[in-house]
């Protein structure tokens, strides 16, 4: 669009997306999708859970014509997990792209549906099938689904967030262990040199 920096517009397209992070658009969440429409680089038809509704917005906005949706858009859905069922692997957990289940190792999960997405990225990670998604029934106007969106990549980018903190620390963690080891090796090989020194006195 005339007038719009590449970044601008991509903010734009965005916040149009109803930021489920499901990556059925080819990418790995809706902000790279955005940034790939605004580039040229795709078309305005990869998203699913927006169905032909974003399709015909994106077109408004970039000047692109209406085509066909790709892929099968559905209803609003949750991820329900069968508890009794659940071997508490946490894969599923490592999957949600908005931190929306909570658990740990060797216990019971649980979906938190509010926060739910329904990007399904749940389910093919789990190792015993207990991951069904269910209908959420249709969404109360344009404006919830804004509002909905706003709350899902709030906690999108908190979890992002959160696993570059994790990343830091670990990697923080590693280069003070490998200092560690340096320094054991260092007074290792310095002691070394004393006995050997001490030998030869002898």
């Amino acid at each position: 669009m005339r007038g719009l920096t590449m970044e601008a517009l991509a903010d734009r397209i965005d916040a149009l997306l109803p930021q489920t992070q499901c990556r059925q658009c080819g990418h790995p969440g809706c902000r790279p999708y955005a940034e790939a429409v605004a580039a040229g680089h795709t078309d305005i038809n990869r998203c699913p859970p927006g169905g032909p509704e974003t399709v015909r917005a994106l077109s408004d906005l970039t000047g692109r014509p209406v085509t066909p949706l790709e892929g099968i858009h559905k209803p609003p859905a949750v991820a329900r997990i069968d508890e009794p069922a659940c071997i508490g692997c946490t894969l599923c957990i490592q999957a949600c792209p908005v931190d929306a289940i909570v658990g740990a190792v060797n216990a019971m999960h649980t979906v938190i549906a509010a926060e739910c997405t329904g990007c399904e990225l749940c389910v093919p990670v789990c190792p015993v099938d207990c991951i069904a998604m269910i209908e959420a029934g249709a969404p109360a106007g344009r404006g919830h689904d804004l509002e909905r969106a706003t709350r899902y990549r709030q906690r999108y980018l908190a979890r992002e967030a959160r696993l570059e903190r994790e990343r830091d620390q670990r990697a923080q963690t590693a280069r003070a262990r490998a200092n560690e080891r340096r320094k054991r090796a260092t007074i290792t090989r310095v002691m070394q040199r004393a006995r050997q020194r001490l030998r030869e006195r002898g």
